[in-house]
Order: structure tokens, then sequence, then C-alpha cells
């Protein structure tokens, strides 16, 4: 027997896995613009979007966690959905567009929802992916850097988490909602992490997934995974000299799979590597399940 993505039946391998594919700060200009003048931030979305699709491995949802245009600009988001459809219609996956603080909620809404939407509302949202409940909140504050979540969208998150969904629940918003060991982006997180762990109490949310700090993190709020992704379009170094911040060149993303009851966080590189060795996946499963029977 097979599973979906071509492994044994049993420990080695899983027949109801969900893959998501979480692309966070892709900070995409206009054409012809690059970020602090020196990364072609499109180059970046386009090349991860070409290994998805060279790769032809299921993927259920794409979630772009927030700061996908890196000043607002409508041309930016044309350009975003003209490279992202194709790919996602290509693997069947579902798109989920999420706020982050350097997008723009009205050509946010006009160009990848398609709406008109109030600047001063937040742009939430809830969508069922083959079971996993896939919760995007808007936790930006328009003019501000810094992350909040008001009363009403607490108790709207709220309500939403009293039915429990069949395949748990994945919670994504652009600010991580907890500490940071760098001071900027932990100057810039998410106000009263409290608040949210309360209206996650007793959940079937089984991680949180964010970005904007431009690194690689894990943590916990109230017992819940947080995974804080790669960016898309440059990295923070997490150990700079100090009193220094720096940004570096390099980026990636992440890969979220359902399996079973539990939710895996992975990410995935995106910068050039050279190659270790390349073996065919079902040889290296008969192996490791001819290792495991010897047990």
């Amino acid at each position: 027997m097979s599973t979906r993505n071509g492994g044994p039946a049993g420990h080695l391998g899983h027949t109801d896995t969900i893959t998501v594919v979480q692309l966070t700060d892709t900070h995409l200009r206009a054409e012809g613009e690059l970020v602090h003048g020196s990364i072609d931030t499109h180059a970046n979305l386009l090349a991860v979007l070409d290994r998805l699709a060279v790769a032809r491995r299921p993927v259920d949802a794409i979630v772009l966690s927030g700061d996908l245009a890196d000043n607002g600009a409508p041309q930016a988001y044309r350009r975003l959905r003209a490279a992202v459809e194709p790919v996602a219609d290509a693997l069947g996956a579902r798109i989920v567009y999420v706020m982050g603080n350097h997008d723009e909620r009205s050509a946010f809404g006009e160009e990848l929802l398609g709406r008109t939407v109030d600047p001063d509302l937040p742009l939430d949202s809830v969508v069922d992916v083959a079971g996993l409940r896939i919760i995007a909140l808007d936790s930006t504050i328009p003019g501000h850097h810094h992350g909040r979540l008001s009363e009403q969208q607490l108790a709207w998150l709220a309500e939403v988490l009293s039915t429990p969904a069949p395949r748990g629940t994945l919670l994504a918003l652009h600010h991580p909602p907890v500490p940071s060991p760098i001071p900027g982006p932990d100057f810039l997180r998410l106000e009263h992490p409290d608040l949210l762990a309360s209206a996650l109490a007793g959940s079937d949310v089984g991680m949180i997934v964010c970005g904007h700090n431009h690194l690689t993190g894990a943590a916990a709020l109230a017992g819940i995974p947080v995974w804080v992704a790669p960016a898309l379009s440059y990295r923070i170094d997490t150990l700079a000299p100090q009193g220094r911040h720096r940004g570096v060149v390099g980026f990636g993303f992440t890969r979220i799979d359902v399996l079973g009851s539990g939710m895996v966080a992975t990410a995935v590189e995106a910068t050039a590597a050279t190659t270790v060795y390349d073996r065919p996946e079902q040889e290296v499963l008969d192996q490791l399940a001819a290792l495991a029977e010897r047990r």
C-alpha cells in the first residue's frame, strides 16, 4: 500500500498527510525596484515557486503570511498574484493571503481579494482545506509596525474555535506572539500575547505560524507551538556583532505537514546549495524499513 507521498504505509509513512507551504515577507515592489537597493524579491519569489512546480509534490494550501508588498503598491500585489496563482492552480493548492505591517489594506483587498474593503477594519478569514481549518488574523495597525489584535477579533476567533475542525486548526498571523532575542523584532512583536493565549485556551489550534522577524525560530504560546518562518526577501543576522543590527542575503520558506493528529514545520533553504547526494526516495524508504525490521 502507498501513501499520498509515495512512501510505505505504517510508521514510516502517512496516508492522510495535509501539506501547507508558508511563504512570508516577500516584500515585493513594482517592476524594476529593489528592496534596500540590492534585493530582487521578485526573483526570490519566482525561484521558490519554480522549485515547488518542479518538485510536483502535493501541496494543499499556500499561506502567504504578510509583508507581501514592501510599500503597499498595487503593482506589487499584481506581480504577486501573477506569480503565485498559476503555480497554486497547477498544484491544486488553496491560497491564503495574510496582512503584514508593510501591506496596505485597500490595495491588498482590491488586488489580492478582489473586493473593496474598509481600511479601518482588519482582514481576517477562515478556510477549510481537507478538514484542516486555516485561520488568518490581521494583526496590523495602520501606520505602525508592531502588532495588535482587537477585542472584537479575539471574540470572533474564540467563537470560530468553539467548534473543533476535523484535522485541527492552523493559525496564521504576521506578528509573532512571542519574544525575540533580537531587539528590533522584539520591539515590534504582537502586543498583549496573553489575550491571544486566552482566546486559544482549550482549542484545537495545533500550531501558530507567523513571519515579520526575517529569521527562523520556534517557541510556544500557552503550550501551542509557534513557528517564526524564514523570510523570502532577506534575513536578519541573528548573531551580529554586539550593538549591530544587520540584514544579510538569504531566503527560505516553510513546509507544514499535518501528520495524523500532529503538525510539523520544516524550514526549507532556498539559496543555492551543493548537492551531497540525490537518491530515489522509495529506495531510501525501503532501506529504512529494512533497518527497522532488524530491531
